[in-house]
C-alpha cells in the first residue's frame, strides 16, 4: 500500500450560535469555526476539544466526529466568489492538505497524533455555509464541483496538534469520497453503484440511507 500523508493546515473549533437574522425562530449553528491558538488538542470520540455541534442530526455523532476540508479548494473559491474564505470557513475541523476527495476512501484509516480516525462519508452542503457566506447558491456549487469535504469517526482517542501530519496506516476500499459524491448527485440511477455503496460496510448508515432515498 501506497504511504500517503497529509498536512495538518489548520485545526479549527467552533461554538454554537444563532446565525438566523429575522426574530421569527432561531437558527443555531456551529459553522462559525477558527483556527485554534492551543499546541495540543484533546481528539475523543465526541469531537475535537473546544468544539460545538448545535445540529446532532446532521452533524456530530460517532460517524461524523470530526470535519475535514481539502486545503487545496480554497483558492478555487476565492477566486470564483472574488472573496476571501479564512481557514474553518466551511465548518470543518481540519483544513488539510494532501488528502483531496478524489485520493481518499471510505474506511481509510489515518494516524494523526496519538488518535486513530477512519473516514466515513462525505461531507453534505446546507443552508449553513451559504448562509455564513452569504451565497445562496454555494451548497450547490459543493455539489457540482464534489469539493465536499469528509468525515471522520475516531477509533482511538488521544491528543493531536497542528503540528501533527495525517498518515494513511490502512485502506479497506477503493470507494473514494468524489465516487460516492457522483452518485450521489450526478448518477442517481445507477442501481448498482448504490447497492455496492448500501453494502459497504464502512460507509456511514446515515448516508446509505440517503442514497437510498434519492
Amino acid at each position: 500500500m501506497e504511504i500517503k500523508t497529509g498536512t495538518i493546515i489548520s485545526l479549527n473549533i467552533g461554538k454554537s450560535i444563532n446565525i438566523a437574522d429575522t426574530g421569527e425562530r432561531e437558527i443555531n449553528s456551529a459553522i462559525y469555526k477558527s483556527p485554534v491558538l492551543e499546541d495540543i488538542l484533546s481528539l475523543t470520540k465526541n469531537g475535537l476539544q473546544g468544539d460545538e455541534q448545535a445540529d446532532l442530526v446532521n452533524h456530530g455523532g460517532f460517524d461524523k466526529a470530526l470535519c475535514v476540508y481539502p486545503f487545496e479548494h480554497y483558492q478555487y473559491w476565492q477566486n470564483k466568489l472574488n472573496k476571501d474564505f479564512p481557514m474553518g470557513s466551511f465548518g470543518e475541523n481540519i483544513t488539510l492538505a494532501g488528502m483531496l476527495e478524489t485520493d481518499t476512501n471510505i474506511g481509510d484509516i489515518w494516524e494523526i497524533g496519538e488518535a486513530l480516525v477512519q473516514v466515513s462519508q462525505p461531507r453534505m452542503p446546507c443552508y449553513k455555509v451559504a448562509k455564513r457566506h452569504d451565497v445562496v447558491k454555494l451548497p450547490l456549487y459543493i455539489q457540482e464541483t464534489g469539493y465536499s469535504g469528509y468525515y471522520l469517526r475516531i477509533l482511538k482517542e488521544g491528543d493531536i496538534s497542528v503540528r501533527d501530519r495525517c498518515i494513511l496506516k490502512k485502506r479497506s476500499s477503493n470507494i473514494s469520497i468524489a465516487y460516492i459524491n457522483q452518485i450521489t448527485y450526478h448518477d442517481k440511477a445507477n442501481m448498482k453503484a448504490k447497492v455496492e455503496l448500501t453494502n459497504l460496510e464502512e460507509l456511514a448508515e446515515s448516508w446509505k440511507r440517503n442514497i437510498q432515498i434519492k
